[in-house]
């Protein structure tokens, strides 16, 4: 597919105000808690707000890895994603996010970068060895959600359904127990949603799209956060779920299909609740395929999931109530709702990279968007993270909370001019690389 702009003259490149949009939204966020008073400013509980990090120039053996492959990225990522037949593309793609990621992790270090980051108080795997009867586990999840009682679940334990205590328990279980080996499975699912997105767009005719996405995909800023939280899982297997839902869609006779999608999207918000956000991209790639077929199936999918765990114990909507109490019962209850409900999409912005706020715009006005199966996830994606920095039960840390919905989001680079594409992946990188080295992530 062949794309000719036009563009008036005088008229300043739309990428170019995405992009300027973007930036500004990030020093903002950045200048201004810099600038405010001391008793504003540790009311954020982000020492490098709006990420969730602190302030630290640094380097590692991570480094000089990470710079040699975002100079390949920008190289020959543009040519390979156009040549390479596609199942090899997705495979190099996998692989190359991968490498991208865990290098941008040993920039920390092995046990400060990618091993310990999961084995801290507040972490899954601080829980997981006082599970000794899973099915008690579940059956007692809800009671241990409060805090302020001696049995209360740790912080990530207490914020989420019990799948994720649950995946981190069965990997535990089957002898892949302990920091590196949680780090490796978050970095290899969270790393394969790139590959689902790229998947998804192909399905529903939009190859030519998807192709042109991947490097920006692979090099992208979400990176950092993906090789060292749980969310990376989360979105790996939501994004597949969207997969899967776009693949019924083609094949409509192959139930099988919509309620392996189902499922997974049961799993999703048994891994998170705010994934039932998730529902807004299905609906997308339902409208994207002209059809409604796969829905009955694929709710008969999550439909099976909700049953295995209230069958176990577990109410989600009891421990959905009682989540919201636990929020404000933290540090939510002081971080400020003004600061954060923008400061959180300039995370976002850090998150998907300045390339794809300078490919939102030609994105949203596109003039095929009605019909543009890219267009419409893009908009989905973005929908999505308006609704979940609009609740108010995401002030800060949404850098990796929001790793489901950012996925899609940037898919936007898809619609960046073709003669740009190296600049922009060398501004994708560039941006990467300055967080990864200045900022002392906690994920």
């Amino acid at each position: 597919m062949t794309e000719a702009v036009a563009r008036p003259r005088g008229r300043v490149p739309s990428e170019l105000v995405g992009a300027g949009i973007g930036a500004a939204l990030v020093l903002a966020a950045f200048l201004i808690p810099r600038i405010s008073s001391e008793h504003w400013r540790s009311k954020l509980y982000a020492g490098a707000a709006p990420l969730f990090g602190d302030w630290l120039t640094h380097v590692g053996w991570g480094s000089v890895p990470a710079i040699a492959i975002a100079i390949l990225i920008i190289r020959f990522g543009p040519v390979l994603a156009g040549r390479l037949p596609w199942r090899r593309l997705l495979t190099l793609s996998w692989l190359t996010s991968v490498t991208w990621a865990f290098a941008l992790a040993m920039i920390d270090g092995w046990q400060r970068g990618f091993a310990g980051r999961l084995t801290t108080s507040h972490e899954y795997l601080h829980e997981v060895p006082g599970v000794r009867d899973i099915p008690a586990m579940l059956r007692g999840f809800s009671g241990r959600i409060l805090d302020f009682q001696p049995d209360s679940w740790t912080t990530h334990v207490s914020g989420h359904p019990p799948g994720a205590l649950l995946f981190f328990v069965l990997l535990d279980r089957i002898g892949l127990g302990g920091g590196g080996w949680a780090g490796l499975a978050c970095l290899l699912i969270g790393s394969s949603a790139i590959v689902a997105v790229a998947v998804t767009l192909r399905t529903l005719g939009a190859e030519d799209r998807a192709r042109k996405a991947l490097p920006f995909l692979t090099i992208a800023p979400a990176a950092v956060w993906i090789a060292v939280s749980a969310d990376a899982v989360f979105a790996g297997v939501t994004a597949w779920a969207v997969a899967l839902l776009a693949i019924a869609v083609g094949q409509p006779r192959r139930r099988w299909i919509a309620v392996a999608s189902g499922v997974l999207f049961g799993l999703g918000i048994y891994l998170s609740y705010g994934l039932v956000i998730m529902a807004v991209p299905a609906v997308a790639v339902l409208i994207a395929g002209r059809t409604a077929r796969p829905l009955l199936p694929a709710l008969l999918g999550a439909l099976l999931v909700v049953a295995a765990f209230t069958a176990a114990g577990f109410w989600w909507l009891d421990g959905y109530h009682l989540v919201v109490e636990r929020y404000y019962q933290g540090i939510a209850a002081e971080r400020p709702y003004g600061y954060w409900v923008w400061a959180n999409l300039a995370a976002t912005v850090c998150v998907v990279g300045l390339a794809t706020a300078a490919g939102l715009p030609g994105t949203l006005s596109h003039p095929r968007k009605p019909r543009d199966p890219t267009a419409l996830l893009v908009a989905a994606g973005l929908c999505a993270i308006l609704v979940a920095d609009l609740s108010g039960l995401s002030k800060a840390e949404t850098e990796r909370i929001w790793l489901p919905f950012d996925i899609w989001l940037m898919a936007a680079t898809a619609f960046l001019p073709r003669s740009t594409v190296r600049v922009w992946l060398f501004v994708q990188a560039l941006g990467t690389l300055v967080l990864a080295h200045t900022i002392l992530t906690n994920w």
